[in-house]
């Protein structure tokens, strides 16, 4: 019993240290989005649209140098259609796709020390995401709806990439790439399929 005793009390001496150096931190910048079309092996992507991200996460030491990152994040992704696919009363200008969604990323980070002025950092892992809010422009005009509404699925879900380098002071700054691997097509036809992909950079604070 008193051996049992001490190794609990060693594991929850393991968790408290852990919780100690858990750190936050918040990122936020520009996406530069894309979506990706697919059929019978051929793939075409939309011209980017700009949009924006902010999300809030933990870090989670699990062992030197390398950490565990969950969040939470608004993310607008979305593309840029050529004029052929022209909403009604529209006068031939190309058509923008901004898609909003609340995601939960899970990043695993690996830090490169540099010494006193910081370090690189690397990264990589999934996320999960609800579509929120989905908007058409063209020209001076714009639609807003539902994702159904829209054409597309609430869902996605993928990987993310990311680096960049951290000061000693916490300030950061971030690159990244979000890999949709979801259909996102409400209807499609022939196997085609629509993904995500996102280019984003930005700043941020880890305390």
């Amino acid at each position: 019993m008193k051996r049992k005793l001490l190794s609990i009390a060693a594991a929850l001496c393991f968790i408290a240290g852990a919780k100690a150096q858990t750190s936050y931190g918040f990122k936020a910048g520009v996406n530069f989005a894309k979506l990706e079309m697919s059929a019978s092996n051929v793939s075409i992507s939309t011209n980017s649209t700009t949009s924006f991200y902010v999300t809030g996460y933990a870090d989670m030491p699990l062992a030197n140098n390398f950490s565990i990152q969950p969040g939470v994040s608004l993310q607008g992704k979305g593309g840029t259609f050529p004029n052929e696919f022209v909403l009604e009363g529209g006068n031939g200008d190309n058509v923008k796709i901004n898609l909003m969604y609340i995601e939960i990323p899970v990043n695993f980070v690996y830090n490169i020390p540099t010494g006193y002025s910081g370090n690189f950092f690397i990264g990589a892992g999934p996320y999960a995401g609800i579509g929120v809010h989905a908007k058409a422009k063209q020209g001076n005009l714009s639609e807003g709806s539902s994702f159904s509404d829209a054409g597309f699925k609430t869902f996605d879900a993928g990987l993310n990439f990311l680096g960049g380098y951290k000061l000693s002071n916490g300030f950061l700054i971030n690159g990244g790439y979000g890999l949709g691997l979801t259909n996102t097509a409400k209807e499609t036809f022939g196997g085609a399929s629509l993904k995500n992909r996102v280019f984003s950079v930005g700043v941020g604070y880890q305390f």
